[in-house]
């Protein structure tokens, strides 16, 4: 039995899955987050419950916003302030006697995706997260790879290119600040936020990126200016993540994933900022939705 948790800023998620991968339980409780005895207790109290209701000790994965430091196995997390610090799996291990794994949950969401009957003879998948935030995970022949530093898929932190930033106009350009400290950072301008924020930048008015994609689809001029601007960004930028990663197929999740014009644009659009013996990779929309931070959590232990 495959246990998986979906630790977030305000709830856990877990899920159990038997030894075909299918879901056979789920629960969802709140997050301690200013608690830590208390976020340990909640999270071994689950594998408790269900260890009883199975029978069985359950192979434990954990995917949290966040990662651990590959030195000392503290947790980075902003979302879970309970656990920043905190040497969250060695005291898990220690409550429930035996091994827990911990991803970042973006990479979680890759290998939920990877692990999909479609995609697990793709040598290579690319999942990209276009939500409150831009992220990412890398998955090669069925395993995430999270480098040396566990950092390996936060391309949300990696900086506009060049192109990009003429594109949008130099001088024009709005110059974002991130939570991370830095400025520029691709977490500000290919999530769904940064749709927003890039709107109210040219256009000086507050707008959310469902009712700019409504007005886009009913030809309004600013929204289709604007959606234009967007597309152009976005093929830029995957090109340049794309040619250091070269996937095979890569998957969209988070709201903004829903906007089909992507799957659409980004084929056409791509291929020119690529090299020139590359061809863009196949691009499709996330399956398991909510459901995927779980499910990868869960299968970090198949070998």
């Amino acid at each position: 039995m495959y246990y998986g948790f979906d630790v977030g800023g305000t709830k856990i998620e877990f899920g159990a899955f038997d030894e075909n991968l299918q879901r056979v339980a789920t629960e969802r409780v709140p997050t301690p987050t200013d608690d830590y005895a208390l976020l340990v207790d909640t999270i071994a109290g689950l594998i408790a419950k269900y260890d009883a209701q199975f029978g069985v000790e359950g192979k434990i994965g954990l995917g949290l916003p966040g990662m651990e430091d590959a030195d000392d196995g503290t947790v980075l997390t902003v979302n879970v302030p309970a656990a920043k610090g905190k040497p969250l799996r060695a005291d898990l291990e220690a409550k429930v006697g035996r091994s827990v794994k911990i991803e970042n949950d973006a990479n979680c969401f890759a290998l939920s995706e990877a692990w999909d009957e479609d995609l697990k003879e793709a040598p290579s998948v690319m999942g990209l997260i276009l939500g409150t935030g831009f992220g990412g995970g890398l998955v090669y022949d069925g395993k995430i790879f999270s480098g040396r530093n566990h950092v390996a898929g936060e391309m949300g932190h990696m900086r506009l290119p060049i192109d990009a930033w003429f594109h949008l106009g130099s001088e024009k350009a709005p110059l974002l600040s991130c939570g991370c400290g830095n400025k520029g950072c691709l977490d500000n301008y290919l999530s769904g936020r940064g749709f927003e924020l890039i709107y109210e930048h040219y256009f000086a008015e507050k707008k959310a990126a469902i009712d700019i994609i409504t007005a886009y689809q009913q030809g309004e001029a600013k929204a289709m200016e604007h959606v234009e601007r967007f597309m152009e960004l976005l093929a830029i930028c995957f090109a340049n993540l794309f040619t250091a990663n070269d996937p095979h197929v890569v998957v969209l999740g988070g709201g903004l994933s829903n906007f089909d014009l992507i799957y659409q644009e980004m084929p056409k659009r791509i291929p020119k900022h690529l090299l020139s013996v590359a061809k863009c990779p196949t691009i499709i929309k996330a399956k398991h939705g909510d459901s995927g931070g779980v499910r990868g959590a869960a299968f970090l232990n198949i070998k």
